[in-house]
Formats: structure tokens, sequence, C-alpha cells
């Protein structure tokens, strides 16, 4: 595995977008709050989501950190830690808009056959599940919720992520990448997959950022 499997993305034009690709029929949408619109993917019952009550969540960016997750989705504990084959991890911005919350590009994957993204499984109350939605933009139309199988321990497990619709390609901040390999710290991430976070290219943003700081409340990271 090289390390362009954690792929810092070049920056591209307002006109090129980092779409996932892929086969569309290996997707599908999650059901979310009765308020959203539908979405571009085929509709299909999430097979995860054996009762109302809980569903389950592969994170692989910001919210690979407990604390984090938590500031609005307190019922999210560790499920497992998992690997999805066949995708990269990219940084961009929805429509080039650039994030206010982080000053830089933000996680989402793309389809890259025979790379690999890590990433932690969370198990989640369904009551979670709009304010989830809420924090990806969905709504916006910033993030498409999606249903993907990844693997842990030899077995196969469908989850509920997101990916982003027209991405532009931009590094992240500093801070941002920071949370990321904390999160990746936390949860015990392979090694190597870490390192190759850690080797990620980013804006050189310094500048102060509100959620840090509030994140440095739940957690002591630096700002």
């Amino acid at each position: 595995m090289t390390l362009s499997s954690v792929h810092h993305c070049r920056r591209r034009t307002a006109h090129e977008s980092c779409s996932f690709g892929g086969d569309l029929s290996q997707l599908s949408v999650w059901p979310v709050s009765n308020s959203l619109k539908p979405f571009f993917f085929p509709y299909r019952t999430a097979s995860n989501m054996e009762n109302n009550h809980t569903f389950l969540y592969f994170a692989y960016g910001s919210n690979l950190l407990k604390e984090r997750l938590q500031l609005k989705n307190p019922s999210a504990i560790v499920h497992c830690v998992a690997r999805l084959k066949d995708y990269k991890l990219v940084f961009g911005n929805h429509k080039g808009l650039a994030s206010d919350r982080w000053h830089g590009g933000v996680a989402t994957i793309e389809h890259s056959p025979g790379d690999e993204v890590w990433g932690v499984v969370w198990k989640m109350n369904i009551s979670d599940l709009e304010s989830l939605d809420d924090q990806e933009n969905v709504m916006l139309g910033a993030y498409s919720p999606v249903e993907l199988s990844v693997k842990t321990k030899g077995q196969e497990i469908n989850c509920r992520t997101y990916i982003m619709n027209s991405c532009v390609y931009a590094p992240p901040s500093p801070q941002y990448l920071q949370v990321i390999v904390m999160g990746a710290q936390q949860n015990g991430l392979p090694k190597y997959y870490q390192e190759k976070l850690r080797a990620i290219k980013t804006n050189m943003y310094y500048g102060p950022l509100p959620m840090m700081i509030t994140l440095n409340k739940k957690k002591r990271v630096p700002v």
C-alpha cells in the first residue's frame, strides 16, 4: 500500500469534482428524517437496522474522535474498527465552498480500486439520526447518506456513511487533520494508516477555530 492510499488531492478547478464513482447499484440511500427529499441513489432498507432503535455508522473523518461525534450524538458507542475496500480518503469542499467550521477541505471518500479506508463503526440510537444528518449538511445537499459494506475480523457488515456531493479538492486545515489523527489513535486504527494520515499535507492555517475550543473542553486538544 502506497502513501497515495490516503489521498491528499491536488487542487481541482471549480469544474472538476471528486465524485465517488464506482457501481451505483452497490450504494443505496438510507432512511433519513421525513423532511428530507429523496436522493439520487436507488432506495432500499438498510440491512443493519435490525430494529427501530439503533443503526451502525462508519466514520472515517473527524467523527473518528469520540468527543467530536458525541457533541451532538451522545448515544454513539464504538462497535468495531473496520476497513472499506476499494475506496480512498480525500479532502475537499462541496462546490468549492470552504468550510467555516474547519477552514479548509473536509473528508470524503471516493471509489479507488486497490485502495482502502480504515474507520470506526459506531452504534447509535435512531434518535441521533437527524442530528448526524444535520452535521453532514444533508439538507443542504453537501453530503449524501449511503449504505456500504465494511470488513472487520473476517466478516462484513453494512453501515451508514456519507459521501460528499460536487466535491472540489482542497487540503485540510492542520486542526482538522489533527482531530482525524487523534480519532485514529484513540480507536487503535492500524499504525501504518495512522502514519499515512499524519503525512497528509495541510493548508497551513493556524488561526483560531471555535470547534477546537469546544473540543478542548471535552478533551485536552491543543488549540
